[in-house]
């Protein structure tokens, strides 16, 4: 599940996509992608409850890969920019 958080999220999303970590918790693997930071989530979900439910079972036998850097989609066209300027 790619960029948790990018767009808001109504109640009624937030009940099915806490319906479907339900489902799938202890069941099946599930990657989440996301520039938002946990404590953000309440924010995201419209709830604190279902943010931290949400959370206890995405959490719950998870390994958490935090990135730190620049954006890889946008490495080449930097790259470009930048040899393009010194060009100049």
């Amino acid at each position: 599940i790619d960029e948790v958080g990018y767009l808001p999220i109504d109640t009624d999303a937030s009940n099915i996509f806490f319906q479907l970590i339900s489902k799938r918790y202890e069941k099946h693997s599930t990657i989440i992608t996301t520039n938002m930071p946990f404590s953000n989530w309440a924010e995201v979900f419209g709830s604190a409850t279902l943010a931290n439910a949400i959370l206890d079972r995405l959490l719950h036998h998870s390994h958490v890969i935090s990135i730190k850097g620049t954006s890889h989609r946008l490495k080449s066209k930097v790259e470009y920019f930048n040899s393009s300027s010194n060009a100049s």
